[in-house]
């Protein structure tokens, strides 16, 4: 049985414009190769509603996961929450559970729970909360979307909450051969061996070694540990030095 497949859908006009760089996704990456979760494609929209809709709807149907990051903070900007409202058909509002957390987390604070702070509570008709360890502010679950925080450290904490949730299947063994060789030297026996083996995923990365000359990482990936195994020995036997 293949694993669950799953979909990123980054948010920001700070992505896109090159000011932040999203470490979010790196993250999410290792944790569902871990869990046995497939991430099989990530997006990266604007802060713009149909935009959002349209991604969204089209990853959810597309795949068994969908994670989001960015745009469901205090700022007129954050428009996450409203929009993934939006793809579903749902309505959104102040939600009491999400406001007595916010209410006193700012308390313990001695901060006021302000018109801004309180959209952070607005939450879509019939979404799950998602616990939020480090600044309280909840993320949300519609259907199979769940909706987080662009915030690094706030990521992290939410996706670990949610993963124990989640059924994963068999997690990746990922194996690395490195290659002093140039691509181009490599391709036809590297071909070979990768058709041989269709369960598993074999990629090459090429780099420039200090003395000019290229070289290449060769990964191979897959769920059956002794496959990858033997199919790293035929790599190592082709390419031995």
């Amino acid at each position: 049985m293949s694993n669950p497949t799953a979909a990123m859908l980054v948010i920001g006009d700070e992505i896109l414009s090159g000011r932040t760089r999203d470490a979010n996704m790196y993250y999410l990456a290792g944790e569902l190769t871990a869990a046995g979760i497939d991430l099989r494609e990530v997006r990266v929209v604007s802060d713009d509603s149909e935009a959002i809709i349209a991604a969204v709807q089209a990853l959810s149907a597309a795949y068994n996961h969908v994670f989001t990051s960015g745009g469901i903070g205090p700022t007129h900007d954050d428009i996450t929450a409203d929009s993934i409202a939006a793809a579903f058909g749902r309505s959104i509002d102040v939600r009491e559970d999400a406001r007595s957390l916010l209410e006193a987390h700012y308390k313990k604070s001695a901060l006021e729970l302000n018109a801004a702070r309180l959209r952070m509570a607005r939450i879509p008709e019939g979404a799950g909360l998602i616990e939020n360890p480090v600044s309280v502010a909840p993320g949300f679950v519609v259907e199979n979307v769940y909706v987080m925080a662009g915030v690094p450290s706030v990521f992290k904490a939410m996706v670990e909450s949610i993963l124990p949730q989640l059924t994963g299947g068999a997690p990746l063994i990922s194996e690395t051969l490195r290659i002093n060789r140039g691509e181009g030297d490599i391709a036809g026996p590297l071909g070979e061996i990768a058709a041989s083996y269709p369960q598993l995923s074999m990629g090459s990365y090429p780099f420039q070694q200090r003395d000019g000359k290229y070289g290449a990482n060769v990964v191979i990936r897959g769920g059956d540990s002794a496959l990858v195994a033997e199919a790293m020995a035929k790599l190592q036997a082709a390419f031995a030095e």
